[in-house]
């Protein structure tokens, strides 16, 4: 268009240059000031503005008109002048886009038109019918506006407005300016007071076909075909970077039919696309990535997956859509799939048993930030499940997980910041394994509200448990010192291995579970327990808060008084050890007493024995004896480990070896 504007412009140069040089021939004097006026008329058709001697580029004049709120398109001149009446021709309508005067002036004149009531109206959101380009199913599509995401509820017009306005209901309410009702009229609903807006049909994206979106993302379209050669450099700040071997990996992302993994994350995918067209062009797809899109249904996901014969993972998380409430809607789309993230799509959990029924070999299924406040028991669905995450859900109580708690397979469960405040197995007693969660290995409980002791007790019961995540959970505030803490935990669940991601040693086992073992003998003596087999017969009170206490009694054998402790606030005083220091190989040296706190490291040990002995603490050994062990030596091999680590007391005797 713009090249045939330019030849049409240089063809009325060269007749008005003819022109003038007739003229010329005639009357041999200089060019004439028509001509030069001729030449500024032609450079103003090719879009070029006339200063002086200079042509500068300016943009060509507004497409639009004002048009006043009461009058329709076609009707006859409204009441409120003459002046909108005069803009139904191009030339006028042009005139009040760009009209004559400075542009503060122009500025007046808009703010009069507006007050007056007059509406600047796009072509493409005039007349009374729908606006053009607006789909036929815009209500209820997810739209984008800018980096802002929504859904829309309202399509027509608005009172004292021309033309057909748009009612979105947007994700962030911070976008929006009202609850959807406009000068005392309810146009639509919103879940929050300031959630909804009015926009025009032309400022809504309402998103492309997944083919399209995959051409885009992966460089096959002609823009960026011609754009290939400086797609390499990236600027950073003041500093150009340059990425190396980029074309080969470009060419090979071309290739559509050998990708296996494709991400269209914000892509504005909203709809499959012409049928079929996804499996001719890319067959060999296994994993896509559509989070965070403009699909508006299950079925647009249904549609899309059809289209792809081996997909195993499928994200569609951040796509708030709509699921089907019935069990009518079965696909084979999923026949293959293994892993579903359903992230933040206000999905329930009726509704994912529905959809489940299409997902015959599913193991992992996220399904976090969603509204899943009560669960349902999976009949004949989510058998092969491995995988369930249910984070960021607030659960009715901690009795929901009973529902799910048969499912065969289940091997780690995600569930933090659900609310929960307790945990129980009632099938099972003090120190019996329950039936439920029978394959659960990893359990994250963390961001919750649990605050009784009784809850990590419960954990002992799952049979194969072997990883717990427990943070910030008001429990853990009952005990300041961390390592303290940690080893409470440890001793309470048996088959532990991993505890907030941090591996359990079998040493470090040994040493809490011990520690344990010492701290709450005084309550266990004071509960019914004894030395003695026949005579041991602690309080139910006592196994309810304790239920390990007894097999640790068989494991390392019932505590002795002298060994018994009892817990001590946490202060100074009461974390120093008074300790013998003796070289067993330098009977000259004579033995020293140092009063050292619990808390500190083996390495700190021997740097405060180089000072003494004046021995590099690399050559250092140390171990130390205890009168409860006799005959025995317990080395301290490990330089990161604190005294109490290895169950030192006060009154033994530390050994130093070079």
């Amino acid at each position: 268009m713009g090249n045939a504007v330019l030849a049409q412009c240089e063809q009325h140069f060269r007749q008005a240059a003819l022109l003038c040089s007739v003229d010329n021939n005639s009357q041999s004097a200089p060019r004439s000031r028509g001509g030069a006026r001729q030449r500024r008329l032609t450079r103003r058709g090719r879009g070029l503005r006339v200063r002086g001697r200079r042509s500068v580029a300016h943009f060509p004049p507004r497409r639009g008109r004002w048009r006043p709120a009461g009058r329709k398109e076609g009707g006859r001149r409204s009441a409120l002048g003459s002046a909108a009446a005069s803009a139904a021709t191009p030339g006028a309508a042009a005139a009040q886009g760009r009209g004559s005067g400075c542009r503060r002036h122009r500025r007046r004149r808009r703010r009069r038109r507006r007050r007056r009531g007059e509406v600047w109206e796009q072509p493409g959101s005039r007349g009374p019918g729908m606006a053009a380009g607006l789909p036929p199913d815009a209500l209820g599509r997810r739209v984008a506006c800018g980096t802002d995401y929504g859904t829309v509820r309202y399509v027509g017009s608005v009172s004292r407005t021309a033309g057909i306005w748009l009612g979105v209901e947007w994700d962030d309410p911070q976008r929006g300016k009202h609850d959807g009702s406009y000068e005392g009229t309810q146009y639509f609903k919103c879940r929050h007071q300031k959630g909804g807006s009015f926009i025009r049909p032309n400022k809504a994206n309402f998103g492309v076909g997944f083919l399209t979106a995959v051409k885009d993302r992966y460089g096959l379209n002609d823009k960026q075909d011609v754009q290939c050669g400086t797609g390499n450099t990236v600027v950073f700040g003041t500093k150009t970077v340059e990425f190396v071997g980029m074309d080969s990996v470009a060419e090979q992302q071309r290739q559509l039919n050998k990708l296996v993994d494709i991400s269209v994350r914000e892509c504005a995918v909203s709809h499959a696309g012409q049928e079929e067209e996804i499996s001719r062009t890319c067959a060999n797809m296994r994993h896509i990535n559509l989070s965070k899109n403009l699909i508006s249904s299950w079925e647009t996901v249904v549609a899309i997956a059809s289209q792809v014969q081996n997909l195993e993972t499928l994200n569609v998380s951040e796509n708030k859509m709509r699921f089907p409430s019935t069990s009518t809607f079965t696909s084979s789309a999923f026949s293959n799939l293994k892993i579903l993230a359903l992230n933040q799509t206000e999905i329930t959990w009726t509704e994912v048993l529905l959809c489940a029924q299409g997902w015959p070999v599913l193991e992992e299924l996220y399904l976090s930030s969603n509204n899943i406040t009560v669960l349902e028991r999976p009949d004949n669905v989510l058998q092969t499940l491995k995988l369930l995450d249910l984070s960021d859900n607030q659960l009715l109580d901690g009795n929901q997980l009973h529902l799910i708690a048969q499912l065969p397979r289940l091997e780690q469960l995600i569930l933090r910041n659900t609310g929960i405040s307790s945990i129980h197995f009632p099938d099972a007693g003090f120190g019996c394994k329950t039936k439920m969660f029978p394959s659960l290995k990893r359990l994250a409980i963390n961001d919750n509200k649990i605050s009784q002791w009784s809850c990590i007790n419960e954990l002992d019961k799952l049979p194969s448990l072997r990883a717990l995540q427990c943070n910030n959970n008001p429990f853990t505030d009952t005990e300041k010192n961390p390592e303290t803490l940690k080893q409470l935990i440890i001793a309470k669940i048996s088959q532990l291995e991993v505890l907030n991601n941090c591996e359990i040693l079998p040493a470090e086992r040994r040493g809490a579970e011990l520690d344990y073992r010492k701290i709450f003998g005084k309550d266990w003596l004071e509960a019914g327990g004894h030395w003695n087999p026949e005579e041991n017969k602690p309080s139910e009170e006592f196994l309810a808060a304790h239920p390990r206490y007894p097999t640790l009694c068989l494991k390392y054998g019932a505590p002795e008084e002298g060994e018994l402790k009892r817990q001590q606030p946490l202060t100074l005083k009461n974390q120093l050890l008074t300790l013998t220091i003796k070289c067993p190989e330098k009977p000259e040296q004579k033995p020293v007493e140092k009063k050292l706190p619990e808390s500190m490291t083996i390495q700190k040990v021997k740097g405060l024995l180089y000072r003494l002995f004046k021995i590099p603490g690399s050559d250092l050994k140390l171990s130390y004896k205890s009168s409860k062990l006799e005959g025995k030596e317990v080395e301290l091999d490990n330089d990161l480990k604190p005294l109490q680590f290895y169950s030192i007391e006060s009154g033994d005797c530390v050994l130093v070896r070079w």
